[in-house]
């Protein structure tokens, strides 16, 4: 069995929701997608547990009607596990990972300031990528944002 193979049998193991999530998408390349709920605990199984302690990047995704957001975990050889969760743009709010990340923060004030997710624990700090005098409420990254100069 390969270590793709024996994530996807552990991970399945720890948490049986998951079947049907995977997607080994090639040699030290996973994806999973979880649901919100779950999410904090699969996320730090994964991080804690199986040692996936880099923390790549976290990307935003507008899908329509929800927001999605990729967590790039990485362990020391290299692989990738991709871990997807997704919240309604009505209420799109997050929890921070910067406890076990702290880095994490630079990522989750992108995902506050271009796509407007509330991230809570997040703390206090200066907008990020945007200016001060961006407008509130304006979150370039959304399908449906019609221009700074439009609002």
């Amino acid at each position: 069995m390969n270590k793709e193979e024996s994530i996807k049998e552990d991970l399945l193991k720890k948490f049986s929701y998951l079947d049907g999530t995977f997607n080994i998408v090639r040699a030290r390349r996973i994806s999973i997608t979880v649901g919100l709920e779950n999410f904090n605990e699969v996320f730090v199984y994964i991080a804690k547990q199986m040692h996936f302690g880099h923390l790549c990047t976290i990307t935003g995704l507008d899908e329509g009607e929800r927001l999605g957001f990729i967590y790039h975990l990485a362990d020391e050889s290299g692989c990738v596990i991709n871990l997807k969760t997704s919240v309604s743009k009505d209420n799109p709010v997050i929890k921070t990972v910067t406890g076990y990340f702290p880095g994490a923060e630079i990522y989750e004030r992108e995902l506050v300031d271009l796509f407007g997710a509330k991230v809570e624990g997040l703390s206090e700090g200066n907008r990020y990528p945007l200016t001060d005098d961006w407008p509130l409420e304006q979150f370039p990254l959304r399908k449906d944002w019609k221009g700074r100069e439009n609002a």
